[in-house]
């Protein structure tokens, strides 16, 4: 089962262009295998694209734009469809792909089975498993790269933090200090007031 990637690579659009790049580019860096087919350069595809885009997904114009994602004939969707799916980490059911071999996923969303607390198992989950992994990872890479450039960055790093920590006490005390000095003018007007009307009477 190849993808087929409806692209136009003569597109004046911006934004089509960065769609097609995004969709394709993912496509890439995850090695899943697809086919791109330009329909600016070749008129069978460009047709074949838009008599089997479905009905529904066709916008008002009727005229579907690029990148339009389809498995061998079935369709998958536009590029938000693709992008919703990517989000939501169902990109190989969005393609009708089996989870790539070594994750966890082994069955289809559709069979997926429900665990007694309620959670879904499925590729959702074990795309976020990976997700995480590879977060750890990159954290993991970051602190041996500031290991292996020694302890330099450490130290000014708690000297700005021990600056910080004077700096922020100094106000605290700046501003006790204007408190207390607001306080005692307050009772210095409080004490003279009955003092002036005194004199008054």
């Amino acid at each position: 089962m190849v993808i087929k990637v409806f692209v136009a690579t003569s597109s004046g659009s911006i934004a089509i262009r960065k769609k097609q790049q995004e969709v394709v580019g993912f496509l890439e860096a995850n090695k899943i295998d697809f086919k791109e087919l330009d329909i600016a350069g070749d008129e069978d595809n460009r047709k074949w694209m838009r008599e089997n885009v479905p009905g529904e997904k066709k916008p008002q114009n009727g005229i579907p734009l690029p990148p339009q994602i389809f498995n061998e004939e079935q369709y998958c969707g536009d590029f938000d469809s693709f992008f919703s799916a990517k989000e939501e980490n169902i990109i190989y059911s969005f393609l009708g792909l089996a989870p790539p071999p070594g994750s966890k996923v082994t069955k289809s969303p559709e069979e997926a089975s429900s665990l007694p607390n309620g959670d879904v198992t499925g590729e959702a989950q074990s795309a976020t498993e990976e997700t995480q992994k590879a977060e750890q990872t990159g954290d993991n890479e970051v602190q041996k790269e500031d290991a292996e450039d020694g302890s330099n960055l450490a130290e000014p790093q708690e000297k700005n933090e021990e600056a910080g920590e004077t700096a922020s006490k100094e106000t605290e005390e700046i501003a006790e200090e204007g408190a207390a000095e607001e306080a005692e003018e307050e009772e210095a007007d409080k004490e003279e007031e009955p003092g002036e009307e005194e004199e008054d009477s």
